[in-house]
Parts: C-alpha cells; sequence; structure tokens
C-alpha cells in the first residue's frame, strides 16, 4: 500500500541512480510497462499519484501521459524483496504502449481500446476547446445542458427500441454512448471509473 511504502528503503543503481519500476494493471493485473525512476521521479509520483519516470533517452523527468493524456494512477506501489525493483499497480487513462496497445507487450482489446481512444479525444476537446467543436460547445454551455443531452438521447433511444429499424436503434445508442462518456467526464471520472464499480458488484 502507498501509505507503507517508504522511499528511503529503495536501493537506487549506485552508478545511475535509477531504480526499474513495474507497471500493472490494478483491475487486471495485466503488466503494462517498465520504466526507470530516479529519487525526483518517485517522489513526484507519490506526491501527485500520476506515474512519472525518468527518460534516459530525454534525460528528464517523464509523466507517462504528458503528451497523449494515457496517464497512470498510481494505486499502490511495493518493493521487492531486494529493494532495487519497484512495483506499481495503476490505472491507466487509455492505452500505455505508443504502439496503442494496451501493453508494452503488443496485447490490445479492441472494443475497449475504442472506447478508451473517444475518451482521450473527449478529454482533448474538454482541455483544448475551439469553436468547431460540438464536444466542447458541450462542456461549455455546462452540467446542465450535459445531462439534459443524455436524456434526451435516451428517451429517443427507448422510442426506437419500440420500432423494427436496427439501424436507428443502433445510432441513438451510440449517440447515448457518446453522450454519457461527455457526462462522464463533465462530472470528473471516466468509463473505467464505473466499471470498477461494475467488477465489485459481480463479486
Amino acid at each position: 500500500m502507498i501509505a507503507a511504502f517508504n522511499a528511503e528503503e529503495v536501493n537506487f543503481d549506485a552508478r545511475t541512480g535509477l531504480v526499474p519500476a513495474i507497471i500493472q494493471d490494478q483491475q487486471t493485473d495485466k503488466v503494462l510497462m517498465l520504466g526507470y525512476m530516479n529519487r525526483e521521479a518517485l517522489d513526484k509520483t507519490l506526491a501527485e499519484k500520476v506515474v512519472t519516470f525518468f527518460s534516459r533517452s530525454k534525460n528528464r523527468l517523464w509523466t507517462k501521459g504528458e503528451t497523449s493524456s494515457n496517464f497512470l494512477h498510481l494505486l499502490d506501489i511495493q518493493l521487492d524483496c531486494d529493494r532495487d525493483t519497484i512495483l506499481i499497480k495503476a490505472r491507466p487513462d487509455g492505452p500505455t504502449c505508443h504502439t496503442g496497445a494496451d501493453t508494452c507487450w503488443n496485447e490490445v482489446n479492441e472494443s475497449s481500446h475504442f472506447l478508451q481512444k473517444l475518451e482521450a479525444v473527449i478529454t482533448q476537446r474538454r482541455t483544448n476547446p475551439n469553436e468547431q467543436s460540438y464536444t466542447a460547445s458541450l462542456f461549455a454551455k455546462g452540467i446542465n445542458k450535459v445531462a439534459q443531452k443524455v436524456g434526451e438521447e435516451a428517451v429517443e433511444l427507448v422510442i426506437e427500441a419500440k420500432d423494427n429499424n436496427d439501424d436507428l436503434f443502433l445510432n441513438e445508442a451510440a449517440d447515448l454512448l457518446f453522450h454519457y462518456l461527455i457526462l462522464l467526464q463533465a462530472k470528473g471520472f471516466t468509463l473505467q471509473d464505473v466499471e470498477q464499480i461494475l467488477r465489485a458488484r459481480h463479486k
């Protein structure tokens, strides 16, 4: 657990000042990536609860997701028995690998991957709005308007469910899901937060 972790106990490499950090998905236990941390990167990770590495190629601190918004949120951190390797359990905001795969070992879940990409686009529209973006305009109108749109789309989906036009039904379902993702972000959440609740209920 984070509270029990003591950064003073980490045995950083005497030559490089680095320690390897294995990142694991807290929900699936899937190994996502391997990075390296110096003491500054470790302290920043612990303080901000977002995983930061020391990039050997860039020779600087590098927060995973600083350009892609695919952040790794720190949930748990442990040391191995030799205290020279860190295991971090995290909640990823989208694919971890730069290739678009869920992990750096090329495992891709295509259905969830697209929804994660869509969430990343919605995040970008919210944080970097432009006048031509429908999504940005919804965020600008506030939570009441976003919630209203979800209600409207839900009603339209129910209406189409009573008919026999599968194409119209699926399009309304897509509209509802899209606006639902916007509402989640307007409230400060993601689809993964909802998934965690469903997983807990399933136990």
